[in-house]
């Protein structure tokens, strides 16, 4: 990278991470008061119009349209169980602003400790510390009782961010054994050129473009038990893979 591109790279960080934190700063009263007043799940979905804000803001602003494929082939009535890959850290931008309907995210305790942003954070997410049994196991217990109450939650199965060289990394057992569990179907969802934009690993490469977002098929469960888990999980894994390689066609 030649000094002049590394320098406008370097701006446009600063531009971008500039506008995530105004538009934060600019949301973080109303969910702070919206979740102080309202509790359960109408206090959280008026919550998440603010946070669905930030994310369209900072889109837009930055230059990262989000576009989405088949988000409409969900059932309004029905909650479920969104699962997506995760390379970028423009994944938050696409899951809040693509994802048709409000829904509960499984997020790392670490993202916590981040100023302004943790503020919003603990009052939206689930967190959990994957170093804890006792708290990977109220994570799961959370997550069942806002299924239950109607609530869609979403989870990135792999856990952190793919830093492989594959579409995706290996899948833990959480999303599936849920949906076992509840009996509520699985939403696999893709984001793409997400790591092409903003790489984990070598911020100074940002570049604006577009985010796209397929939505796939939802997976039933009903009747399944804990023996289908291992299938269940395989099934997700490679519908996600082929869609992610261009094996898939999905129409926007």
């Amino acid at each position: 990278m030649t000094f002049f591109k590394r320098l406008a790279s370097g701006v446009f960080l600063f531009w971008c991470l500039l506008i995530f934190t105004i538009v934060m700063i600019g949301v973080l009263p109303f969910i702070v008061i919206i979740t102080a007043l309202v509790k359960g799940k109408a206090g959280h979905n008026a919550a998440f119009f603010f946070l669905r804000v930030w994310g369209w803001l900072v889109a837009i602003l930055c230059f990262f349209p989000v576009r989405s494929a088949n988000r409409d082939i969900y059932d309004k009535e029905k909650a479920y169980i969104f699962v997506s890959n995760h390379n970028s850290y423009l994944d938050s931008v696409a899951v809040v602003t693509a994802v048709p309907r409000p829904f509960k995210p499984l997020g790392k305790v670490e993202m916590n400790r981040i100023p302004i942003f943790g503020m919003i954070y603990r009052r939206l997410v689930i967190m959990i510390d994957r170093k804890s049994p006792e708290n990977r196991k109220q994570c799961e217990a959370d997550l069942r009782h806002q299924l239950l109450k109607g609530q869609s939650v979403l989870v990135f199965p792999e856990g952190t961010m793919n830093r492989s060289n594959k579409p995706l990394a290996t899948f833990y057992d959480g999303a599936f054994r849920l949906a076992i569990e509840t009996q509520t179907p699985i939403a696999p969802m893709v984001i793409l050129n997400a790591r092409k934009l903003f790489p984990r690993d070598n911020p100074l490469k940002i570049k604006p473009g577009l985010i796209d977002c397929k939505f796939l098929a939802p997976i039933e469960v009903r009747g399944l038990t804990m023996a289908d888990l291992p299938d269940l999980k395989t099934q997700v894994y490679e519908l996600m893979e082929r869609s992610i390689s261009g094996r898939e066609f999905i129409s926007i």
